[in-house]
């Protein structure tokens, strides 16, 4: 077959306390889902239930393109470059990804849709793999708070994966505290407290509107007096303007350097699977002033664009830490290359 190249200092307020701290407890954690067969069976069925209605989008869209009987020729992948858009993994990725098939094309043909399908697979494997491992690791401290700061627009589900988050932690056993920094949007202390006392973990607030570098200060001075393993803070999402958020969020920064050498250890962006590309907008706004290491893609079982996941990884450079795939206390999870991927293209 024939292929053609071509480009187209308030006092600190505090919940019902943690179980007592273990001062020399590893704070470390870890990225990846646990290595046990059964743990990772049930990672990918997680996954798997979570990008339904993105695995079902590009089903639908890659069906004559993958139907075993058709020739792949230049038609067949101008039908999957439509079938990649359509699932929001983004007009740069998708080109990257077709170029590296018509190469392979050009140089040893592909025989069918399914071959297709098991190139397709791994080039967006490749993607995601060469990231984690372009990424610099978690530095991790020897000495307790590991300070983890959350951070992106309001309406994210930022608030709900702090408590989230800090409860997954604690199922693995760390001692963790939540610092609730966002101080200017109404409510949200109130909802950090509901999840805190889900998640039964301490929680350092001030008023409403006050500092929150103050806030953050209050918090680490009590984990490092509690020898707590972990500080997780919910920033703000939103200030009077850009510039005077990301002046806050520097402000922060600094103060946790100040008190914990090397914090925050991890800045995880939130960011909503159900925004597409536009997620890829706040990437690159927080990335510039916030030094973010990661990112937490929620609402994931509720989008048709999990496609952003790959987009995210390739045009951004950031791994993909977490996973929110659902409502509950428990429905987030370690995100997981392979298993992202064989959910997608199952």
């Amino acid at each position: 077959m024939a292929f053609s190249i071509f480009g187209k200092r308030e006092p600190p307020a505090s919940t019902p306390p943690n179980p007592p701290s273990t001062p020399n407890q590893a704070p470390a954690i870890p990225p990846s889902p646990a290595d046990e067969p059964v743990a990772r069976r049930g990672l990918f069925e997680r996954m798997k239930s979570a990008v339904t209605r993105t695995r079902e989008s590009l089903s639908n869209s890659l069906s004559s393109v993958m139907a075993l009987t058709r020739e792949v020729d230049e038609a067949s992948l101008d039908d999957l470059e439509l079938a990649l858009l359509s699932c929001d993994i983004g007009a740069a990725t998708t080109n990257q990804i077709l170029t590296a098939l018509r190469g392979r094309a050009l140089h040893h043909g592909i025989s069918d849709g399914a071959a297709l399908k098991v190139l397709l697979k791994q080039e967006i494997l490749r993607i995601l793999r060469a990231v984690d491992s372009a990424a610099a690791p978690v530095a991790h401290p020897s000495t307790p708070p590991e300070v983890i700061m959350m951070v992106g627009v309001n309406g994210t589900g930022k608030t709900t994966t702090t408590g989230k988050l800090a409860a997954h932690l604690r199922r693995q056993g760390h001692t963790v505290l939540l610092c609730a920094a966002d101080t200017f949007r109404a409510a949200a202390i109130e909802q950090l407290q509901v999840w805190a006392q889900r998640s039964s973990v301490d929680l350092i607030s001030t008023r409403q509107g006050g500092d929150p570098s103050a806030a953050l200060f209050d918090a680490l001075t009590a984990a490092k007096a509690r020898s707590t393993g972990v500080l997780i803070v919910d920033t703000a999402g939103r200030l009077h303007t850009k510039s005077d958020l990301m002046k806050e969020l520097d402000k922060m920064r600094r103060t946790a350097e100040r008190l914990v050498p090397g914090a925050p250890h991890q800045t995880l962006l939130v960011i909503d699977a159900t925004t597409g590309q536009n997620g890829l907008q706040q990437a690159r706004l927080f990335t510039e002033a916030s030094h973010v290491t990661g990112i937490v893609l929620t609402k994931l079982d509720g989008s048709a664009k999990g496609g952003i996941v790959v987009a995210i990884a390739q045009e951004m450079g950031l791994p993909v830490r977490y996973a929110g795939i659902g409502e509950k206390l428990e429905d987030i999870i370690p995100f997981d290359p392979e298993a992202f991927v064989d959910s997608l293209l199952d």
